[in-house]
């Protein structure tokens, strides 16, 4: 039997490839097979992530909060690699406050980012897609934080939820045009951005609240991470997966 999760011959874009989850699934896809675009504005981090991968990457610059540089980006993937197969919309980020101390500036910053970055990049993607006529598989990475709240995450809650309702909605609009949408919605994941904060008492009270009693690692998103950029979830679209330790099954 073939292995379905392979991905060789397929290119895929992941960005906010600089840091955290998005340069572990950079590893985890060129592993797999694919050719792999990453990007970020962080450019210097790329270049030293792609001295850790052996196979073909492309490193190009991307801040998701412009609608030029995302345009740009886009010209320079299709003039030097041609039309991807996998988007891995993952830049993303957080300021957390209460909501009471929010302000418009804070707000937007995360919103423009978690959301809308995700939509001109997802709306690029599709665009390229539908126009060179090939299938595609998007997978938003999303939060637990879209299906839940927690303390002083507002703004980061409301992004997730809203990407997870565009999710949704994408994979309703795009499968006829053969473009496979669904979303991961991690709970709390160790990575190099939040060690130091799950090392403390405040962290550990966090960790005591997950069923399972552990931190998620990076790699324990790996096989759904192959399972919906591969074929073989070609008759997927439209669903969000929570990876979580059981956290949204604890009781109210």
């Amino acid at each position: 039997m073939n292995d379905i999760f392979n991905l060789s011959g397929k290119t895929a874009i992941i960005t906010g490839a600089s840091s955290g989850l998005g340069k572990h699934f950079a590893k985890t896809l060129s592993k797999a097979g694919a050719n792999i675009v990453i990007c970020a504005r962080r450019v210097k981090n790329l270049e030293r992530l792609k001295e850790e991968i052996d196979g073909e990457v492309l490193v190009l610059p991307l801040d998701v909060t412009s609608e030029r540089s995302v345009a740009e980006f886009f010209n320079s993937v299709d003039e030097k690699i041609g039309t991807a197969d996998i988007l891995i919309n993952n830049a993303g980020t957080s300021d957390p406050k209460r909501f009471k101390d929010l302000d418009e500036e804070s707000w937007n910053y995360v919103l423009n980012t978690n959301l809308n970055g995700a939509y001109r990049v997802a709306k690029n993607f599709t665009d390229q897609l539908i126009k060179s006529k090939k299938s595609g598989s998007i997978v938003n990475i999303a939060s637990i934080l879209g299906l839940r709240v927690g303390f002083n995450l507002s703004s980061y809650a409301t992004a997730k939820a809203g990407l997870i309702q565009l999710t949704k909605s994408m994979a309703l609009e795009l499968a006829r045009s053969n473009i496979r949408v669904n979303a991961i919605a991690p709970g709390y994941i160790l990575t190099e951005i939040n060690d130091d904060f799950f090392a403390t008492k405040e962290g550990q009270d966090y960790i005591n609240n997950i069923p399972m009693r552990r931190l998620g690692l990076e790699s324990d998103l790996d096989g759904i991470l192959l399972l919906l950029a591969s074929d073989a979830s070609s008759f997927m679209t439209g669903s969000i997966i929570p990876v979580d330790g059981g956290h949204l099954n604890n009781p109210l």
